[in-house]
């Protein structure tokens, strides 16, 4: 049983993305004009199944209308019984409607979590002022009340922020969180891997996190085996065998590489006595997926 754990789709006549569309505007990703174009779930499963994956794990992606795409991806998995297919749905944790809009996500089979991004960019987090969820009691309360209600988090910031979460995140111990693409290192040099890998300790060292290998061409587009060997062994070393799992970004990803390309980069860097923790089990039991 192999599962991606992090991977979107989208039907741009069913629901709408407005970061997706913008014309002309340059991304901390790259130029989205290449997947400016559905996305659906046999592109998706077409590649996936040629490397034994046999379900996944939808994650929002920045929708106009939030509860419109997790609808939407619940008609997916229902057109689709033949592929497990869950999902991570938006939540704004500081609203004062959380507790109804929760209400409203749960009565979706497929939900197992909500994800409400904390960091991008550096750039990009100074205009969306994203960062200040950190020192917001709100969202404090709001991982609270998703920890009761037996949600996961994934969690999504960079290098920079880690101190701050680690120390939200201590105070919400029975939340499961796992960390979305390795915490993004965008600094690609020795000393800015150094500094990304020593401020991923803080997370590590939380015995509710867990860690995506995903996302690894976000910010080095020329990215090579060797190159993101660095980070994989990093989060492996950290986070152990059974607490980090695959995702594939696609297809954001896809903008740097081919689904087999990705794919057998990081099979090649995982232990092959890791192989089925990292690529299946892991996942599986986080996300409550039977593939």
């Amino acid at each position: 049983m192999r599962i991606d754990a992090h991977h979107h789709l989208w039907d741009l006549t069913a629901v709408h993305y407005p970061w997706l569309m913008a014309q002309g505007v340059e991304r901390f990703f790259g130029d989205p004009s290449p997947i400016q174009r559905a996305y659906l779930l046999d592109e998706f499963t077409a590649d996936a199944k040629q490397h034994g994956i046999s379900g996944s794990v939808h994650i929002q992606v920045g929708a106009e209308d939030p509860l419109q795409e997790a609808l939407w991806v619940q008609e997916v998995a229902e057109a689709n019984p033949h592929w497990p297919l869950v999902q991570v749905a938006f939540c704004d944790l500081t609203s004062d409607t959380l507790a109804m809009d929760l209400d409203r996500l749960q009565k979706l089979s497929t939900l197992r979590g909500v994800r409400q991004i904390v960091g991008r960019a550096p750039g990009e987090d100074a205009q969306t002022g994203t960062n200040a969820l950190l020192q917001d009691p709100r969202f404090l309360t709001g991982l609270r009340e998703i920890a009761q209600r037996g949600l996961r988090f994934d969690l999504q910031l960079i290098p920079e922020l880690m101190d701050d979460t680690a120390h939200v995140l201590a105070q919400v111990p029975d939340l499961q969180v796992v960390l979305c693409h390795a915490g993004s290192p965008h600094d690609r040099s020795a000393a800015g891997l150094d500094a990304w890998a020593k401020k991923l300790a803080l997370l590590s060292a939380l015995p509710n996190v867990m860690c995506k290998l995903s996302g690894l061409g976000m910010f080095d587009h020329r990215w090579t085996q060797q190159s993101i060997a660095p980070i994989v062994h990093n989060c492996l070393e950290q986070f152990g065998r059974d607490r980090v799992m695959f995702g594939s970004n696609f297809p954001v990803d896809s903008l740097y590489s081919d689904y087999a390309t990705l794919f057998e980069a990081i099979e090649d860097l995982v232990p092959n006595d890791w192989h089925a923790a990292v690529f299946g089990e892991t996942a599986a039991k986080f996300y409550d997926l039977n593939a």
